[in-house]
């Protein structure tokens, strides 16, 4: 049987945690023993207004069951305000669970500066003023578990989604980036793609599907990747429905042509169909790794 996954004298931030996917966090992270900082702005979907009493809610659902828990009402783009809070309620910060989201759902040709602007302030600077704030405090102890809320629709794009896609995708981007620095200081970073019946997708799944996605589906891989037990970092995983699947990047053998020579266009046609096939194909785990095919191409004419 395998350790169990518990989280005494550990304190976790979960952000937009007053309902849907990031409750569930929060309830899950508190049942395992974990100090849980519930914030949530209480604000629209759309990012518009502000209410306390979502993140309050959730605190009494914790302490009920006996659990323990502080409330924040800050906006993620405060970030340092809420490690703060942590820091003040709990004196430390173990794991941050970046979840805050919003939907500024338009065409790409309607789309106006404030549906991108909102979208890319909650997702991506709000994710990156939390963590910035509780990075320093991880790299000292020499531990901490961060983890990301990518999306399918940054993944594999979705209509009406530019703006969500763009900042989704981007989480994923410094998710690669903050595992490779924080590694050596015991942090790891990891990201998901969650699909869950929450009011952020109310009406955008059919309503016999919604109501079997539970939000509470997904929180057991985000406590299994907040915990010491999970050794793995840098990973993207879709999550909904009971099931979970990882997700790596693939890339094809390619076509080399003469660096020296050069090349045109009607080369790269005449092989085009070798540059995009996927049989036995490769998968870089990092910017070396993915140099390598290119540095073999100059290598292998560079005697002639």
């Amino acid at each position: 049987m395998s350790e169990s996954v518990r989280f005494e004298d550990k304190v976790v931030i979960v952000t937009g945690a007053g309902g849907g996917i990031g409750r569930a966090h929060a309830l899950a992270f508190a049942k395992a023993g974990a100090k849980v900082v519930v914030n949530d702005l209480g604000g629209s979907t759309h990012g518009e207004g502000a209410n306390a009493s979502a993140a309050d809610r959730v605190v009494a659902e914790i302490v009920e069951a006996g659990g323990t828990a502080v409330a924040n009402h800050d906006s993620v783009t405060d970030g340092e305000k809420i490690v703060q809070n942590a820091l003040d309620a709990f004196g430390r910060i173990d794991v941050v669970v970046n979840n805050a989201g919003i939907l500024r759902d338009k065409t790409f040709h309607k789309m106006e500066d404030a549906d991108w602007d909102l979208v890319y302030q909650v997702h991506v600077a709000g994710a990156y003023k939390v963590t910035r704030a509780a990075w320093p405090h991880m790299r000292e102890q020499n531990y901490g578990r961060v983890i990301f809320t990518s999306s399918t629709s940054g993944i594999y794009g979705n209509f009406g989604q530019s703006n969500y896609g763009m900042a989704k995708l981007g989480l994923y981007g410094l998710t690669r980036t903050l595992a490779i620095e924080g590694r050596k200081n015991n942090i790891f970073v990891n990201a998901i793609a969650p699909t869950g019946g929450t009011r952020m997708t109310e009406g955008l799944i059919p309503q016999q599907v919604f109501e079997q996605l539970k939000p509470e589906l997904v929180s057991p891989l985000v406590v299994y990747l907040g915990s010491e037990n999970c050794q793995d970092t840098a990973g993207l995983y879709e999550v909904g429905g009971g099931w979970i699947g990882k997700v790596r990047w693939e890339r094809s053998n390619g076509a080399g042509f003469d660096p020296k020579v050069g090349f045109d266009a009607d080369d790269v046609a005449a092989h085009w169909k070798e540059i995009g096939d996927f049989e036995g194909a490769s998968h870089p785990e990092d910017s070396l790794q993915a140099l390598q095919a290119m540095m073999a191409n100059l290598q292998k004419y560079a005697g002639k």
